[in-house]
């Protein structure tokens, strides 16, 4: 960056024939110091030749002086030379433009002054304009104001404030209501203060209940709150059937609406969550000015449709319900059906994973401390009776399987309250096995909840060649969860009717898997 005492000695450099023509052309685009304000902050010029000095002369060849040169050595002399070519060369060329200068003082702007008096008279003789440099070189104080300081600007400055007051604004306490929460948001985000941003989040998260956890998710993907979904999916997960059932839940977008149907945490019935898309699809119709045909619900739903887990239901509520809403294809309808009804299963288009509303790791017991050989099947059920000590969720069981190699078998699984004979839970599937003594997993379409010291029956009907068995069997199974050390303890008991001769000590069923 060059000081004015530098540029002014090089404008000296010149002959007096080219000062007095002024040389405007290759100067169009320099700073016109010659009007500089009480304060010396000059207005730059734009015109193709420079004002009139205060003095009355030309600006001549001092209209060449740039005060963004990109120079920054202060040396200055004739040996340098350069002249007004010189402060052509540094001036910044339309496609990089000077950055705008601050810190402009009153010295650099009197000399630039004093320089455009000096270099005026010089046409008269070039050894006077040379003395008049060597007065006026050492009349210029050396100090920082003499050279321009450019300063980065700071973007959002307010991110560095912690409290509201302050960021400009009125008062450090914030009142928000349920009317204007949102509202609220909106203008924190817009005017990026994350202050008040802050207690928004934090209002929206005490008061996040399941009859609005639809409405506050669909918020919390608008304003790019992730924290703030993350909160509403876990009480969605939870409080599946309340949250479906509230009236928000209709008014959400197709995004939300397959963010949530994509979860395998949800805590209900697949065929409530295809009553619940229906609904959803009747109410978008609308919106888009649709005849809530079934065409048209098939058309609002998309890719939303493929999410609905159609295999984990049972035979007779897809018969009873989705079948029959002409939202699905004949083709997909006969897939479906088959898929409930022979084996080895064909193939469906809608996902079968079962969906689990819980968390952490699976956990096993097994029962049996010993296995040997021919277990024999004729359609009667292998029945244990069990009980627990602590609230947990059974998703499946571990079968043995065939001493003849490996072998199909189609089964049965379900799990009994012994006490009103209810079915709880139930899947009718099959399984391959490899010939060996190990357990294969037969899993449940959903979680089923077992409550401490309530009588359940774990029930199996195989079809198949006769199999391993287990011995040995142990009244009492204790698991004890490795990091939090969390004991579960099952309890085994005989069930009474016939139960294909499984029993505490001998049989089927070896192995229940769960989560706590």
């Amino acid at each position: 960056m060059r000081c004015c005492v530098c540029l002014f000695q090089q404008s000296l450099q010149c002959s007096p024939s080219k000062m007095a023509a002024g040389e405007s052309n290759s100067r169009s685009s320099c700073l016109n110091l010659s009007n500089s304000g009480p304060l010396g902050n000059a207005p730059p010029s734009n015109s193709a030749h420079s004002s009139p000095a205060s003095n009355g002369g030309s600006m001549g060849a001092a209209g060449g002086i740039n005060r963004s040169a990109g120079n920054s050595n202060p040396q200055s002399g004739p040996e340098n030379g350069g002249g007004a070519e010189s402060a052509v060369r540094s001036t910044p060329s339309a496609q990089n433009p000077p950055r705008q200068p601050v810190g402009q003082s009153g010295a650099t702007s009197g000399a630039a002054s004093n320089m455009t008096a000096t270099s005026s008279s010089s046409s008269s003789s070039a050894s006077t304009a040379s003395a008049d440099a060597s007065a006026a070189v050492p009349s210029l104080p050396s100090s920082p104001a003499s050279v321009l300081v450019y300063r980065e600007p700071v973007y959002n400055w307010q991110a560095t404030k912690s409290t509201v007051k302050e960021r400009f604004l009125y008062s450090d306490e914030v009142q928000i209501g349920p009317e204007t929460v949102m509202t609220t948001l909106y203008t924190a985000k817009k005017y990026a203060v994350p202050a008040l941003e802050a207690h928004c989040v934090e209002f929206l998260k005490k008061n996040l209940r399941a009859d609005n956890a639809f409405m506050l998710l669909t918020q919390a993907r608008l304003f790019d709150e992730p924290q703030l979904a993350s909160l509403c999916l876990e009480n969605i997960d939870k409080n599946t059937a309340d949250a479906l059932a509230a009236e928000g839940f209709t008014d959400i977008d197709l995004d939300t609406l397959m963010a949530v149907l994509e979860r395998d945490t949800l805590g209900v019935r697949e065929v409530r969550l295809f009553v619940a898309a229906v609904r959803w699809a009747d109410a978008e119709a609308q919106r888009q000015q649709l005849q809530p045909t079934p065409e048209n619900k098939r058309r609002v739903l998309g890719k939303a449709l493929s999410l609905i887990r159609f295999p984990l239901m049972t035979i007779e509520e897809f018969a009873a319900g989705p079948a029959q809403s002409g939202i699905l294809t004949d083709r997909e309808v006969v897939s479906l059906f088959l898929h409930f009804t022979v084996n080895p299963k064909p193939h469906v288009e809608f996902i079968d994973r079962p969906r689990c509303c819980l968390r952490g790791k699976e956990c096993s017991i097994t029962r049996f401390s010993q296995v040997e050989s021919r277990w024999g099947y004729s359609g009667t059920s292998d029945r244990i009776r069990f009980s627990v000590n602590r609230r947990i969720f059974v998703v499946g069981f571990g079968l043995y399987g065939s001493i003849h190699g490996p072998t199909d078998y189609q089964v049965n699984i379900q799990i009994i309250h012994t006490d009103s004979n209810t079915v709880l839970g139930q899947n009718d599937t099959g399984f391959s096995c490899d010939g060996t003594a190990s357990t294969f997993r037969v899993m449940f379409k959903e979680p089923v909840e077992i409550l401490p010291s309530v009588n359940y029956i774990a029930c199996a009907t195989l079809k198949g060649p006769d199999s391993h068995y287990g011995t040995k069997g142990m009244r009492k199974v204790t698991h004890e969860a490795p990091a939090t050390g969390t004991k579960t303890c099952f309890t085994f008991c005989y069930a009474a009717g016939n139960n294909n001769g499984t029993s505490v000590e001998d049989g089927q069923i070896p192995e229940v898997i769960f989560y706590t």
